[in-house]
């Protein structure tokens, strides 16, 4: 196609096979289009294509749907995402109503005839690691291969601090379930593989303040510009690793800690055992296992 479709807070560039979405870095354009920057959309990812009426009087917009299963973003939201922050939705003034009915009318013709279908990849790449955030009681981190959460003293329970910190191999994790922190229930939860390579489930899963698997978000911790985008990464990895899996989950990487760090993990390790929290034998393990990390 070759030409670029200009609108408020984006814009959409027009190649053979696909579309080059760019966003834009003003003070009001929602910080999810600052951290995407730009995504590169095959034709043969989307499903369909409309033009509506604006949000706002005096405007129109356009709306590419994604494939299911084309998008690791789309995938991970969910369809929590709130209208404004949809990145597949290009607004423009009114008056530019016919380019845009052009545009939709040629992005049409470039879908395929399996449109309608689910996708069986990723289609979309997910925003690049290392990525990382911090939600109300841990801060969690990915590296493309291993997503770790380390609690927080201030905001981690007692039982996750019994459980420690954790790392988890991308050959560990079947999925991730994102609730979106503009909701009630806000949490980043991994969902584990069992032996047998497929997602285990839980029909009564503990809350995620008590899970060490989850992270708890609060106001302010795991916006959705910073926790979604690290979810949908996990995502594209786990799709990539499920080829090579074997039934076994790589062990986890030993990591040194921080020795300030640590001894204000153990010093905060003492107050819930003082405070009854943790037995004896408990906070003996556990003052044994930083330790060892040094």
């Amino acid at each position: 196609m070759g030409d670029v479709l200009a609108g408020i807070h984006s814009s959409w560039e027009f190649d053979t096979d696909s579309m080059l979405i760019r966003f834009e870095r003003g003070i009001r354009t929602p910080k999810l289009f600052h951290v995407l920057g730009e995504r590169r959309v095959p034709y043969a990812a989307l499903s369909a294509v409309e033009v509506a009426p604006g949000s706002k009087r005096g405007t129109v917009e356009v709306f590419a749907t994604p494939r299911d299963g084309a998008d690791p973003l789309v995938e991970a939201a969910g369809g929590q995402l709130r209208a404004a922050t949809n990145p597949y939705r290009l607004v423009l003034p009114e008056e530019r109503r016919q380019e845009a009915e052009e545009a939709a009318v040629r992005l049409r013709e470039a879908l395929r005839p399996d449109a309608a279908e689910p996708a069986d990849r990723f289609l979309v790449a997910a925003p690049a690691t290392p990525l990382s955030f911090k939600a109300y009681d841990g801060k969690v981190a990915f590296d493309g291969k291993a997503v770790s959460f380390r609690w927080f003293w201030t905001g981690a329970t007692s039982a996750k601090w019994k459980a420690g910190d954790q790392t988890f191999q991308v050959s560990e994790l079947a999925g991730v379930d994102w609730r979106s922190p503009e909701g009630s229930g806000g949490c980043l939860r991994l969902v584990r593989r069992g032996a047998d390579g497929l997602a285990v489930t839980d029909p009564a899963p503990p809350p995620a303040d008590q899970d060490p698997a989850a992270v708890v978000f609060a106001l302010g911790y795991g916006l959705v510009h910073e926790s979604l985008p690290l979810a949908a990464s996990v995502l594209e990895a786990v799709q990539e690793a499920e080829p090579e899996f074997g039934g076994v989950p790589e062990p986890a990487r030993e990591q040194r800690g921080d020795p300030a760090d640590i001894a204000e993990r153990i010093r905060h390790l003492g107050e819930l055992h003082g405070a009854g929290l943790l037995t004896d034998d408990e906070f003996t393990a556990k003052k044994r296992e930083l330790l060892s990390q040094l």
